[in-house]
């Protein structure tokens, strides 16, 4: 049994991942604006309350939480995230910085607030797109995300090395597209081969045995090439 985080957890993969975890037997704190859709799920070994990854107050219910009942953490899965589908010339500013706050600020954040709770054999994963990756094809209208999930896999690497002597690991998914309201809002008219559960039921695995293997690695999780 294993006490694990999950970011993002209304919706999508994240919901997918809260079921996937609990159903295993494991002990899951699952963070989201909205915590009503794991609330409705009544499971018995998930703990919720709602978190902001663009509050540093949230940060403190975390650090409380864990401190006060789990004494240390397993696994860490950063699948929180927003997409952004807009030209470039209409991209503003504060566009920008409402889309790194989620994607990039505040993985970083979670981050560092966790890793104090985690062992050598810990896990950091995080969720990143195949969008992000050098060399990939690229659509126009992602400048902000694509470059947003470019940049935690940076991080992931970086924190690979700083912690490579007491651990825990950093990995990241750069997911091809999946199936979820996301997708949905950002491209209506396209039709991902992937569901949300089967991307779900990868990355269940992939977090709790990937570790043994990876470390300070990109994955790209797609089944279409480029």
């Amino acid at each position: 049994m294993k006490n694990i985080i999950i970011t993002g957890t209304s919706k999508g993969i994240g919901f997918e991942l809260v079921q996937l975890f609990s159903n295993a037997g494991h002990n899951i704190l699952a963070l989201s604006r909205n915590s009503d859709p794991i609330s409705n799920l009544h499971l018995n070994n998930v703990t919720l309350f709602p978190f902001d990854l663009c509050r540093l107050e949230d940060y403190k219910k975390v650090k409380t939480f864990i401190s006060s009942e789990w004494k240390h953490v397993d696994i860490l899965i950063n699948n929180a995230g927003i997409l952004l589908n807009k030209p470039f010339a209409e991209t503003s500013m504060q566009d920008f910085e409402d889309v790194y706050k989620t994607n990039v600020f505040g993985v970083a954040e979670i981050t560092r607030t966790v890793i104090p709770f985690m062992k050598k054999d810990g896990h950091v994963v995080t969720i990143s797109s195949i969008g992000g990756v050098q060399g990939s094809v690229k659509f126009p209208g992602l400048s902000a995300y694509s470059s947003s999930k470019g940049a935690v896999i940076t991080l992931t690497e970086l924190l690979a090395e700083e912690y490579k002597e007491t651990g825990p690991s950093f990995n990241v998914l750069a997911l091809g597209a999946v199936q979820t309201e996301m997708l949905e809002k950002a491209f209506p008219d396209f039709k991902a081969s992937t569901t949300a559960l089967e991307m779900a039921q990868y990355i269940f695995d992939f977090a709790l045995h990937g570790n043994k293997l990876y470390n300070g690695k990109m994955l790209q999780v797609s089944n279409s090439t480029p």
